[in-house]
């Protein structure tokens, strides 16, 4: 009977130390990351820095200083740092290889969102699009804006030809030659806006 509130207090013991240790990491956290942000604060009123940088610098501090602090929690737990950190990288890798694969795709959508708003041209304006040394690479009338391509209707001598998608990236890494409206002559490049 004694060896077993022998073993009930000393796990109630722990329980209490384990409880301490958590609330301790808790507060030195919360005082150490209150006096570094207060003198940056300080910092930044003393010397003229600018608040661009001073917010992110507190940001990172105290993101810094509750991550050491969950770590440590966690380490109270049993919860390897080491696992903690093989788990991380490998979030952040696939993370990567995620962003690297639809980058592609989010370039267009951010392009069309800027043709769309900033308006370099329109449906039914014709555009060539020009690589260096004025050799052009595509070059017809638009017909359809939308968040991955810009359709243009390749113009001919003959009346319309063939329908070109081109991706929207690539309104901003050429040069664009653009003719307004739709009764312009398709190859005479004397025209003027």
């Amino acid at each position: 009977m004694s060896e077993q509130l022998v073993y009930l207090s000393r796990e109630w013991s722990d329980q209490w130390l384990l409880g301490l240790q958590i609330l301790l990491i808790v507060v030195v956290a919360y005082v150490l990351q209150r006096l570094l942000v207060r003198g940056i604060t300080r910092l930044g009123s003393r010397y003229p820095l600018p608040p661009e940088l001073l917010l992110p610098l507190r940001g990172g501090v105290r993101w810094f200083i509750i991550g050491g602090a969950l770590i440590m929690v966690l380490e109270r737990f049993g919860v390897s740092a080491t696992v903690l950190w093989t788990a991380f990288s490998g979030f952040v890798a696939v993370a990567a290889v995620a962003f690297f694969a639809i980058w592609s795709v989010l370039s267009n959508l951010l392009c069309a969102v800027l043709i769309l708003t900033v308006g370099p041209f329109r449906i039914g304006d014709l555009v060539e699009l020009i690589e260096s040394a004025d050799k052009p690479v595509v070059k017809g009338r638009v017909v359809d804006i939308n968040l991955l391509y810009t359709t243009l209707e390749e113009v001919v001598e003959e009346g319309t030809g063939p329908v070109v998608q081109v991706p929207n990236s690539l309104f901003f890494q050429k040069v664009v030659r653009r003719w307004r409206g739709t009764d312009l002559k398709p190859f005479n490049h004397n025209i003027h806006e």
